[in-house]
């Protein structure tokens, strides 16, 4: 019986697994509604008061995401407000949704990589995920990657799709 060789593990493509850097913490969610008069107006003494008596230690080492669930008008002010009591607390905060949170993430992490290890070598981005990596943290690797690599591929070894060949 002829013995079965992994060509895959002894090629010199190189897996660029965007799970690798996804941050522990919580991700949570902070509704400017709750402090809305009658859930659509602001009243700044009011709004003020709730801030004040929130128990903001409840995101400590969190992901923070401030938005207002409804269609409410809110000052550009009050969402800063909300920042400025979860700062002391959260890891991060940002305007938005629980994606915008790891996109956020994403944007601050990739940014900061050394790209030049994958210098001239076939590279495969990892498409398969179990935790919630955003599309826009694939297409930001991606742009980081293709002045170094030799060629991009997205998926699994088993099955990916080419993306980008450097020419030669």
């Amino acid at each position: 019986m002829e013995e079965i060789v992994n060509k895959v593990a002894n090629s010199a493509l190189e897996v660029f697994d965007l799970e690798d850097y996804y941050p522990k913490g919580d991700r949570l969610r902070v509704d400017i509604a709750q402090w809305l008069y009658e859930g659509i107006i602001l009243r700044e003494k009011d709004f003020r008061e709730s801030l004040k008596n929130h128990d903001w230690t409840q995101y400590r080492d969190a992901y923070v995401a401030v938005y207002c669930s409804n269609d409410a008008i809110v000052p550009a002010w009050a969402a800063v407000l909300v920042t400025i009591q979860l700062a002391p607390f959260a890891k991060k905060v940002i305007e938005g949704n629980l994606e915008a949170i790891d996109t956020a993430i994403y944007q601050e992490i990739l940014e900061n990589l050394d790209y030049s290890v994958y210098k001239d070598k076939p590279l495969i981005i990892k498409g398969c995920s179990r935790k919630p990596v955003p599309m826009s943290a694939y297409v930001l690797a991606a742009q980081k990657l293709q002045p170094f690599a030799k060629s991009i591929m997205y998926g699994e070894a088993c099955s990916a799709v080419p993306l980008y060949k450097r020419k030669q």
